[in-house]
């Protein structure tokens, strides 16, 4: 293909949305028909997935992207999330326990990322998105970029743009009456790094989704003295360990006192929002921001993936859903994606107005799921959608059935589900129990996870 009649592809996001993309468009290629450049803000890839101990701002004053912390594990089975042609036995040459701490799910993308592939010559590391805007006449996306090494600012011109930065950027933080008068620490989860800070303290956690529940169980795991969760609409409900409890909404502070609705209080030591996140894309023009609530099928994109309401269908938003799968629907929505620039989808859509009602009947769905189950079978159902347009492997919805049970043993024992086993849906081979009880085990290093000698 002549250069001028190339494809130019722009990535915005080196984590796992992003390289999932990358890696795609790596197997897919024929000839020169794309050209793929990713800017990636961070010095490496992994979005998330990357530790650091800053918080605030990172060294070149920007907003620090992710809020990753030491000692987080998976929260799910690895044999949920893995990647068909790339299982954890093949990474790490054995089959390891169910649930990773960090260290061993990034090596394990990384595996993926570098394996029979180099995708690091489509990345431009260190490199922030300004601002992106689309011109009607030419059909074009001009994309503003700042080198933050040399702090030299340029602009690119695209045909498709791929937003993949992710949706734990800017925090969502309630205002609480009194808040102003506490004398301990309070911190949203984005800033949380070590749980050890909280060892020997009384702890407030705001909130009731997963990253309460990890945060409950990690920080008493580590020392603290007690946890209580505040709860808006519902409780987490689980058998909690001694240490933790669960109360109504806090109503407001006076000092280190907190009020709850039910009527009671508790002293206090720290304050920790596990309140959420907001979609965020500020580097977006007016009419290519997404704007919607935090979803497992956001507003106005079709397949959850191309934009309605600007770009001429050139604009996709990648892994901003609410999550179950990841890893694997990271995975299928990137090859749809890819598939779709190239012009190689099975089921293109035939109208604007095609999509729209399609997307439309999604998010009516989406806004009917009531339990944990409904979500699961909905995810699965997005999943298997994508895949009949792009023959993704089939059996990555059996997962399905994994993730019941890992409901079930959440219910049954909050403190040991990860002590659970599971079999790979692809190599037929059962994980072995870990070296030690989740519960038990501080050290969280590739080494000790993986019992290398």
């Amino acid at each position: 293909m002549n250069m001028a009649n190339k494809k130019k592809v722009c990535v915005i996001g080196a984590g796992p949305s992003g390289m999932a993309a990358l890696w795609n468009f790596s197997k897919l290629k024929s000839g020169n028909d794309v050209d793929v450049v990713c800017y990636e803000k961070q010095k490496s890839w992994g979005g998330l997935w990357n530790y650091s101990w800053r918080t605030g701002t990172d060294g070149y004053g920007e907003p620090c992207h992710a809020g990753m912390y030491k000692h987080l594990w998976s929260n799910g089975p690895k044999e949920c999330l893995e990647f068909p042609d790339y299982t954890f036995e093949k990474h790490f040459g054995k089959a390891i326990p169910s649930y990773p701490p960090r260290p061993v799910i990034k090596d394990y993308l990384e595996g993926r990322w570098t394996s029979n592939v180099d995708l690091r010559p489509y990345i431009k590391f260190n490199t922030v998105v300004r601002h992106v805007e689309y011109n009607d006449l030419d059909k074009k996306f001009i994309v503003e970029i700042t080198n933050l090494e040399t702090d030299q600012s340029s602009k690119e011109t695209f045909d498709y743009v791929i937003v993949a930065t992710g949706i734990f950027n800017v925090p969502n933080v309630p205002d609480l009456p009194g808040i102003d008068t506490f004398e301990g620490t309070i911190q949203h989860v984005h800033n949380f790094r070590d749980a050890k800070e909280f060892k020997g303290q009384r702890l407030l956690i705001v909130g009731a989704s997963y990253s309460a529940e990890d945060l409950a169980l990690q920080c008493l795991k580590f020392g603290a003295k007690s946890v209580v969760c505040t709860w808006r609409t519902k409780p987490m409900g689980f058998n909690w360990p001694k240490g933790i409890e669960e109360r109504p909404l806090v109503q407001k502070f006076d000092g280190n006192v907190a009020y709850f609705k039910d009527g009671s209080n508790a002293e206090i030591d720290a304050v920790i929002f596990c309140t959420g996140y907001k979609y965020s894309f500020p580097f977006m023009e007016g009419k290519l921001r997404l704007q919607s609530s935090l979803s497992m099928f956001p507003d106005n994109l079709y397949k959850g993936s191309v934009y309605l309401l600007g770009g001429n269908n050139q604009l996709f938003y990648m892994g901003i859903q609410d999550q179950l799968y990841s890893f694997t629907m990271f995975d299928v929505q990137a090859l749809w994606i890819c598939k779709y620039i190239l012009r190689n989808i099975s089921n293109e859509p035939k109208s604007l107005s095609e999509m729209k009602s399609n997307a439309q009947r999604w998010c009516q769905n989406c806004s009917e799921l009531k339990k944990c189950h409904d979500e699961i079978d909905f995810q699965t159902k997005f999943i298997a959608d994508l895949s009949k347009d792009v023959g993704y492997y089939p059996d990555a919805t059996k997962a399905r059935e994994m993730f019941y049970t890992w409901e079930h043993d959440k219910e049954k024992n909050i403190v040991t589900y990860r002590d659970q086993c599971f079999t790979s849906i692809y190599t037929g081979t059962k994980s072995p129990r870990p070296t030690a009880p989740w519960w038990q085990a501080k050290d969280d290093s590739i080494k000790a996870f993986v019992n290398k000698k």
